[in-house]
């Protein structure tokens, strides 16, 4: 059976690509060491072994019902979702709080097992880690007391409530209304839709955060709130009593069935009780931590879905004889596997550049995450935090669009077997489909990181990114020759793309839609450099290193093929892309919709 996971990518990752045990050097981790870290991970492994991995297919199979208004899903839901409860909730929260005061780097990593397993059930703690977040940030200290212990414990799981039928991420349009109360709550009237995790059986409530606007709040999102919306309440007896949230319907997807997705409806009687979170007129700037999360995790859930589809599809091509080289003439002679065929080698190079490349640029955003905490220097923290605003529209949507064709060269590796459900790969495909839509669909990021990301500070951050390239661009001049290769192939591209930042912003002051048209093409160009940059930090780390097994000498070689693989094949790609966007092509913007 093929790995889900390999540990020593995570180990890698976390201690050779980035330094997470100089963190345990900060007051926050005093006593923590990486030993600590390596039995939390194996722990998680073997929670994820236990309880997720094994009911994948079945969840698929027997996807969730809406049974009476209520979701109805396979018992495996519920007993993995207390299991991870029992400890792995909270992870980064100050240990006086409960939490495990973990860095985000290794909460992460946590993250990856347990989505390489099961993306379709780990969206359970996904989601309610985000609304505990949520809350401990902009909640009061009530609502801190009376709602983290039950979403942290199991009792509660938790949902982000944004977009409603007519208005996907028009957010500033949403019409869901909160009408105040004498008691100081509100009462919340609306419909949402696409709400994962919207109701569930395996927790006793579910907490939603909703986006609402107040009356007289006026148009656009500066008139809107957040409100802490429960689907049971407690009354002054301790008895839960129904709140006015009810279920109106258990969307059928293509992939991760085992976790509903949802049409909620609020105040279909006297209105849904709510409690607003933060400032009145400030619920968008609220919900965006959790929507920046949520985008960092999508990035990972993407990644390890096209990790998963990797290993699964190397595995495969190794034990599957498949035709014989074209040299081969002889008819009789025995047949080779897949992985004897070049290009097989192509197909796993692809996967391997986008899945591990995915896995990387998640994890450098996670520590650049703590690092805007928790880095002893003030400048450092600063950095860390314009670079990664910068990044997360690329992380989201690289990670995303080319998760989906690494799954895609899964299946067709597999050929007609791949796409037969006796292997799980069309279900990686499936299970990935949805991440180039939700948290943003790319076009959604294209137009952040052009028209906002770039141009905030005064490009400080497209500046310090470009430092950050620069640096390891200088560090590989004194590589080996196949390294330099790498340089003078991504230097150029570097170049070209800040010059195009320069234009485009420029542009923008002029025409602003016009200056814009392009932006989803721009992303790309964007997530493919910082990739290949990402991609050349392995290659360094694999090259100086001393292996001390054979196993340790194909693991640096695989890095070191795998980074030349996708600077060489992979990045000269933006060269057309960059020509367009040199020459602000107008084509699309000019296209008359009524002759298509």
């Amino acid at each position: 059976m093929a790995e889900f996971i390999r540990d020593r990518e995570i180990e890698f990752l976390l201690y050779e690509f980035l330094d997470t045990e100089a963190v345990t050097a900060r007051p926050r981790y005093e006593g923590q060491d990486r030993v600590a870290y390596g039995e939390i991970l194996r722990t998680a492994r073997a929670l994820a072994e236990r309880y997720m991995l094994p009911f994948y297919r079945k969840g698929d199979e027997e996807e969730v019902t809406m049974i009476d208004g209520q979701v109805r899903s396979i018992p495996e839901v519920k007993e993995s979702w207390q299991a991870v409860c029992e400890g792995f909730m909270d992870m980064t929260a100050d240990m006086d709080d409960g939490g495990l005061q973990l860095p985000e780097t290794v909460a992460r990593a946590v993250q990856f097992y347990f989505q390489c397993a099961n993306i379709s059930f780990a969206v359970y703690p996904f989601l309610t880690q985000g609304v505990v977040n949520l809350i401990r940030s902009f909640g009061t200290d009530a609502q801190k007391a009376q709602w983290i212990p039950q979403l942290t414990g199991g009792t509660a799981s938790g949902t982000m409530a944004l977009t409603e039928p007519a208005q996907g991420s028009a957010l500033a349009d949403i019409t869901t209304r909160a009408e105040p109360q004498e008691d100081g709550s509100w009462r919340i009237f609306g419909q949402k839709i696409y709400i994962s995790t919207g109701d569930t059986d395996a927790s006793d409530n579910v907490v939603h955060m909703v986006l609402a606007k107040t009356k007289g709040a006026g148009a656009g999102a500066k008139g809107i709130s957040l409100f802490l919306t429960p689907k049971w309440l407690p009354d002054s007896d301790g008895e839960a009593e129904r709140n006015d949230v009810h279920l109106s319907g258990v969307l059928h997807k293509m992939g991760q069935r085992s976790s509903p997705t949802t049409v909620l409806t609020f105040g279909e009687k006297d209105g849904a009780k709510g409690w607003l979170v933060g400032e009145e007129g400030a619920g968008l700037s609220c919900m965006f931590q959790m929507m920046n999360e949520a985008r960092i995790g999508v990035g990972i859930i993407s990644a390890a879905l096209a990790y998963r589809g990797f290993l699964y599809s190397l595995d495969y091509a190794q034990q599957r004889p498949q035709g014989r080289l074209p040299s081969n003439k002889n008819p009789k002679s025995p047949q080779v596997m897949l992985t004897e065929h070049a290009d097989v080698r192509r197909l796993l190079l692809l996967q391997k550049a986008w899945s591990e490349g995915a896995m990387a640029m998640c994890l450098y955003a996670a520590a650049l995450f703590e690092d805007q905490y928790t880095a002893p220097d003030e400048e450092d923290r600063t950095k860390a935090a314009i670079l990664l605003d910068l990044l997360t529209p690329a992380v989201k949507s690289w990670s995303a669009k080319y998760g989906c064709i690494s799954n895609e060269q899964a299946i067709q590796i597999l050929g007609g077997a791949g796409y037969t459900r006796d292997h799980p790969v069309e279900q990686f495909y499936r299970d990935q489909r949805i991440n180039p839509i939700h948290e943003g669909a790319e076009a959604i990021h294209g137009l952040d990181i052009l028209g906002r990301k770039a141009r905030m500070r005064d490009g400080a951050a497209i500046r310090a990114f470009a430092d950050e390239v620069n640096a390891t661009l200088a560090q590989a001049e004194h590589a080996g020759e196949q390294i330099k290769d790498m340089v003078a192939i991504l230097q150029p591209r570097l170049s070209r793309l800040l010059s195009v930042t320069d234009e485009l912003v420029a542009a923008q002051e002029q025409d602003l839609d016009r200056a814009l048209a392009n932006a989803t093409l721009y992303l790309d160009v964007f997530g493919r450099v910082t990739a290949a940059w990402l991609w050349m930090r392995q290659a360094l780390i694999a090259e100086a290193a001393d292996p001390a097994t054979p196993e340790d000498r194909d693991y640096y070689a695989g890095k070191l093929a795998a980074a030349r693989f996708y600077v060489e094949w992979e990045l000269p790609g933006v060269d057309h892309m960059l020509d367009l966007l040199e020459a602000q092509n107008p084509l699309p913007f000019e296209a008359d919709a009524a002759t298509l």
